[in-house]
């Protein structure tokens, strides 16, 4: 029987799916240890593998990825890591029979570690070897440390699978990166995939790392290494719907890239978060396309977040309306709040840019864009808080910092990473500090951002938090005392007119301007049909609509937002011509044209523009508007029952 390297040396292998968002479908609570899942329900377990090796899984992931010590601790059963350990080995054995290889996965400890301590290092080494020892003592075919974004906990976590394996079993060292395929520290993927070898490792790779574009363009720099390579890719980018994380990139899809890796040259291929028997059954096609593997035998023929949302934390939410409360304080009029808002109330075509906070310390870049972006005739910069949870200066800071240039600033707020009493203080914070422009959203999930183990709080979704900012205009807290004066904020809300389910999208439109909004901006839209029939919707709404645009930048970045991401969706004429086009500044002159065209055929039916735009190009928004934008003094564009607004 062929060992797990001689089969991958004979021809292309297929790694198994998510396990995480096929429990929570099969019903098992967001918040259950799922490692603990191989000693209650083992049957539940075995048949999700069942599942995979049927697809044409023929390496199977064991139960394990969260069952070191110190993850284990949270739920009471740090003193069973060998026993569910083993438990996990043996349940997927038992699916996989002599169809898959199994090998035994580790994830992170949920330390985080950048600059850390040798204490630091030395617990973790600790949790992580102890793991290693017992999925190695159990039979594995191969141990895979995986998931892994600070540089200095995967080199632990190698040497220490390495040290447990004793040399008679390979490790496989994955990677997670971000979209520009860096490490949490910014060390490349070819750099970690070489030192991923140089620590030990037989086998290197990457896995989550949103989808498959970005996984094929971070594993290319590993075929150097000339180790067999892993990659396994997300199901895209999630997206919070409800109690759960939704996924969308097809099978299909799937298919498509799993068949250009392995023709790259990559050795295993497989699907992370998000991924069903479906997605792997695609990959199984893909692989025997390019030569089946001798390995054990041929193929056969979403996580959740915490949901409180709008329900914990929001009892105050059924009191009296604000107005009708002892201390209530009469609320600002619309337009005398902001420019923005003043603007919009006189019916003028407004325009916003996304300027988001730097990765680092210092502001003047971002800076320099505002005031750019300003004298080309921008009428607000948006900055949003954390997106894609990704770990960057706090976007209050750089709205102070631009609003001292002249620039007004529209502030994005979530409610991912602050409890009620954060939320409170951070809308204080604002308005105290002249920032009185708000964009209230919900919040992407850690699992998509730079740290995925970090808590989601979420104790207040957008609905909940533009409830609570109306109060605040009331002059009234969140227990209904009087603040002796209101706050002044202007509230604006986001919306996908592509959203997956419309119907829900609408609802909760109605639900937050009845909690508050007062504009609606919405996702980037490419779809004239699209568009039209989402404005036509929202009229009954009575909320100024201003029209997400993001001027695409190349062919594959078309591609990607249409494959990967929620909320998007790019028709075929217009991929084609992005096709066409290609890449660099045809590519980019022919985005603009699409967005303006985008623009103008809703000109007159919007109160404006919201403009994101790639990859910090900011010239191409100011291209994108160049026409559109007025003197304060112009004409009126809509009257209010043209473009849905009620001021």
């Amino acid at each position: 029987m062929a060992t797990f390297l001689e089969a991958l040396a004979s021809g292309p292998l297929v790694v198994d799916g998510a396990m995480g968002s096929q429990l929570f479908e099969r019903g098992v609570l967001y918040n259950a240890c799922l490692e603990e899942l191989n000693l209650s329900r083992p049957e539940l377990i075995r048949k999700v593998h069942e599942d995979y090796v049927r697809a044409g899984a023929n390496v199977i992931e064991t139960n394990t990825f969260g069952a070191n010590a110190m993850r284990l601790d949270k739920h009471g059963l740090s003193s069973k890591v060998a026993v569910l350990n083993e438990a996990g080995v043996r349940i997927a054995r038992e699916a996989a029979g002599a169809k898959a290889f199994v090998v035994g996965a580790i994830g992170p400890s949920g330390y985080f570690l950048g600059e850390a301590s040798s204490d630091d290092l030395t617990k973790v080494r600790t949790a992580l070897i102890e793991q290693a020892r017992a999925l190695a003592g159990s039979g594995v075919d191969a141990i895979l440390v995986e998931t892994f974004r600070q540089t200095n906990e995967l080199r632990i976590a190698i040497e220490s699978a390495v040290a447990a394996a004793g040399g008679k079993i390979p490790v496989i060292g994955s990677a997670s990166v971000d979209e520009h395929n860096r490490m949490a520290d910014g060390t490349t993927s070819a750099e970690i995939a070489r030192l991923m070898k140089e620590w030990g490792a037989s086998v290197v790779g990457v896995n989550c790392c949103d989808g498959p574009m970005n996984v094929l363009e971070a594993v290319q720099p590993m075929i150097e290494t000339k180790l067999p390579v892993w990659a396994v890719p997300n199901a895209g980018l999630p997206r919070r719907v409800d109690d759960r994380l939704l996924y969308v990139s097809t099978a299909e899809y799937f298919g498509v890239y799993a068949r250009r890796m392995y023709k790259l040259g990559v050795k295993v291929v497989g699907g992370c978060c998000g991924t069903t028997p479906e997605h792997v059954k695609r990959i199984a096609a893909a692989a025997r396309m390019v030569g089946s593997s001798d390995a054990k035998s041929s193929p056969p023929d979403s996580d959740v977040v915490n949901a409180r949302g709008s329900d914990t934390f929001q009892a105050w939410s059924a009191d009296p309306p604000p107005e009708a409360l002892a201390g209530a304080a009469k609320v600002a009029p619309f337009a005398d709040r902001s420019s923005l808002a003043s603007k919009i109330a006189r019916k003028k075509f407004v325009v916003s840019v996304e300027v988001n906070p730097p990765v680092g310390l210092d502001l003047q870049k971002s800076i320099a864009a505002a005031k750019m972006l300003k004298r080309g005739g921008v009428d607000v910069v948006n900055i949003a808080d954390g997106a894609r949870a990704q770990a960057r200066m706090g976007n209050l800071a750089m709205a102070v910092r631009v609003q001292e240039q002249g620039v007004e600033t529209i502030l994005h707020v979530c409610g991912r990473d602050r409890n009620l009493l954060a939320t409170l203080a951070h809308l204080l914070a604002a308005h105290e500090l002249g920032v009185k422009n708000l964009v209230v959203i919900t919040g992407d999930p850690p699992k998509m951002g730079d740290f995925p183990d970090a808590s989601a709080v979420y104790d207040l979704d957008s609905i909940g938090i533009l409830k609570l900012a109306a109060r605040l205009n009331h002059g009234i807290d969140p227990g209904g005392k009087p603040l002796g004066a209101g706050t002044r904020f202007v509230l604006a809300t986001g919306a996908e007119p592509a959203a997956l389910n419309y119907e829900r999208e609408l609802a909760r439109l109605w639900q937050k301007k009845e909690a508050g909004a007062e504009i609606v901006m919405t996702q980037p839209v490419y779809d004239p049909s699209v568009l039209e029939k989402f404005l036509k919707d929202v009229e009954p709404i009575g909320l100024p609509v201003l029209v997400g645009l993001l001027p695409l930048a190349s062919y594959r970045n078309a591609e990607f937002l249409h494959n990967e991401v929620p909320g998007m969706q790019v028709p075929d004429s217009v991929r084609e011509r992005m096709r066409k086009a290609g890449s660099g500044p045809d590519a980019r002159k022919e985005g603009v044209a699409i967005a303006r065209e985008m623009l103008s055929a809703v000109r007159h039916r919007v109160a404006g523009a919201y403009v994101m735009p790639p990859f910090e190009r900011f010239e191409l928004a100011l291209e994108v508007i160049d026409g559109f934008t007025e003197r304060d003094d112009a004409p009126e564009v809509a009257s209010p029952s043209a473009i849905g607004t009620k001021a």
